[in-house]
């Protein structure tokens, strides 16, 4: 059983800002696979199969900055191991458009992972960031990550997206390896 967590803000207002790719990520993946998210464990939340293998799709609902309460009441409730979890989330140490997986690491400053290893008690969960770029000069970067994509950025977003499905579809039938190999540029 394996569980992909896009991370990202409940609402209307943030639906379509930078720190939500995660959650934009997890929707493509629900529409592919004809999954509704229903509300469970402080989140949204789907359940499906891929080659036999039994996985759910997550979307926090309790804000970023504490992702980790809602993941680690699922993680609990169905005794799921790290290695079994990825967790998608935007990084502005990433240019727009690259994507990198990887199966562990620290939070890289990011409150909704920091948060998510605080309640799981380790560093040893897949994550795949999505680069969303560094904010313009002078600009905050708590404003710049709620801020929404502009219209020369959607093409470079949409592809991005792309590649990052087709990586979680590598995961999710065991080839995390060939998944990094394949999409972290």
């Amino acid at each position: 059983m394996k569980v992909v967590a896009g991370l990202g803000n409940p609402g209307r207002e943030y639906a379509d800002t930078r720190h939500n790719v995660g959650f934009m990520l997890v929707d493509m993946i629900a529409l592919a696979y004809r999954l509704d998210l229903r509300p469970k464990f402080q989140g949204l939340i789907a359940e499906g199969q891929s080659e036999g293998e039994r996985f759910f799709l997550f979307k926090p609902q309790t804000f970023m900055n504490l992702s980790g309460r809602a993941m680690q009441e699922l993680v609990k409730f169905y005794k799921i191991k790290g290695a079994d979890i990825l967790v998608v989330y935007d990084d502005m140490d990433l240019p727009l458009g690259r994507t990198r997986l990887r199966p562990q690491g620290s939070s890289g400053g990011h409150n909704g992972i920091r948060s998510i290893i605080g309640e799981l008690g380790t560093e040893e969960f897949w994550r795949l960031k999505m680069g969303i770029g560094r904010p313009p000069e002078h600009w905050d970067p708590a404003r710049y990550v709620l801020s929404q994509f502009t219209s020369e950025e959607l093409p470079i977003l949409k592809d991005a997206l792309e590649r990052a499905q087709k990586a979680v579809y590598l995961w999710l039938a065991g080839e995390g390896d060939k998944a990094m190999n394949l999409y972290n540029r």
